[in-house]
């Protein structure tokens, strides 16, 4: 039985490729890999194992945690988003994980704490306003926390709001500035940066980096594609056409009749939709490459295809390739043009599209694949 033609391509040189040029960047800083989000949708195991070389990993969910050191990786790893009940600190003991800490119920649960030898993150707001401590409560808690002794090594942390911003625009600047006020006196490791702030502020490296988005080959900048910094599309999603229509004046093409025929047209049907993790609101004209040729997209993205205007192309039929994002098609691209984010895109994979692990580069997966489900 012949499988739906759309598959998701996970180049892991790219990957490795990336984290070369993230070196490049901050030579001297430790490298924090973040592979949250099943990797940001590149799928957690082969993704660690592809950048085994760097020095510790951060992510969210604790199973995800738990199933790296089950898997043999003994790279230090930090829950963002820290601990949620105290019966969790022992998970943290038994598998050496780190934790952020940034409210005061979790110091809460960590002075009556029996266990020993943690590792802890702490959380300063510096402006993103999401986690972390207030500037002012730090000395009281990093003075509490530093007198724990549960915990053998605190590092300090903060998150940019606004790094892909304009270069050095006023809230960027205030973060960075207060941080360094608050921490002045603090002889402690942190970290700072994020994909942005790595690109474009050494002066963020400090102890730890914390590479996201750009390790999967995408410009955490809306201004730029990951190209303009030598960074290469590490997934690629791929489908074909699966019909082939020719429109009169006036036809409509897909619900809501959104889209109106002005002259005579050609248009394929893809296999690829919303329930795929294509962006739903992808308006018509965000771009879509088929047979290597930029084809626009036409009316809504329904559940599982889309249409595309085939009229002005050459030498296309049913069976084409088609490439969504990724090698030949940034995915920055397809995000502007919905008004959305890469980090979206690659994060919805929907687990319904084929995962194909490639260690070679991109153009030679069709001689050298490794099948894994997402």
């Amino acid at each position: 039985m012949m499988p739906r033609p759309i598959q998701a391509y996970i180049d892991l040189a790219a990957l490795t490729h990336n984290l070369s040029i993230t070196r490049q960047y901050a030579p001297d800083a430790r490298i924090m890999a973040v592979i949250k989000a099943n990797a940001y949708g590149h799928g957690l195991l082969h993704t660690a194992h592809a950048l085994k070389t760097v020095d510790g990993f951060a992510l969210l969910e604790l199973e995800a945690a738990i199933s790296l050191r089950e898997a043999g990786f003994d790279h230090p790893i930090l829950l963002l988003e820290g601990f949620f009940s105290t019966q969790e600190l022992a998970l943290l003991e038994k598998y050496r994980l780190s934790a952020v800490v940034h409210h005061n119920e979790q110091v809460a649960m960590l002075s009556n704490c029996k266990h020993r030898e943690l590792n802890i993150f702490l959380k300063i707001n510096s402006g993103m306003n999401r986690l972390g401590f207030p500037p002012e409560q730090f000395p009281d808690v990093f003075k509490n926390l530093s007198n724990n002794p549960a915990i053998s090594q605190i590092t300090v942390m903060t998150h940019f709001a606004t790094a892909d911003g304009a270069i050095n625009n006023a809230r960027f600047c205030h973060q960075l500035q207060l941080f360094d006020q608050i921490t002045r006196n603090t002889l402690r490791p942190c970290t700072l940066a994020n994909s942005a702030a790595i690109i474009r502020y050494p002066e963020t490296h400090r102890d730890w980096i914390r590479p996201g988005l750009m390790l999967y080959g995408a410009s955490p900048f809306a201004t730029h594609t990951a190209a303009d910094f030598k960074l290469k599309p590490v997934m690629t999603l791929v489908s074909k056409i699966i019909a082939i229509h020719h429109l009169k004046k006036g036809d409509i093409v897909g619900y809501s009749g959104s889209f109106q025929a002005e002259k005579p047209m050609q248009i394929g049907i893809v296999a690829c939709g919303y329930a795929d993790g294509y962006p739903r609101h992808a308006p018509t004209g965000t771009p879509v490459l088929v047979n290597n040729q930029i084809c626009r997209l036409i009316g809504k993205v329904s559940m599982d295809m889309l249409a595309v205007d085939l009229t002005d192309s050459n030498d296309i039929k049913v069976s084409s390739p088609v490439t969504l994002w990724g090698q030949g098609l940034p995915v920055e691209k397809i995000a502007n043009s919905a008004e959305t984010v890469s980090y979206e895109l690659l994060c919805s994979l929907s687990t319904r599209v084929e995962m194909v692990v490639s260690k070679n580069d991109f153009q030679n997966h069709s001689t050298h694949l490794h099948l894994q489900p997402n």
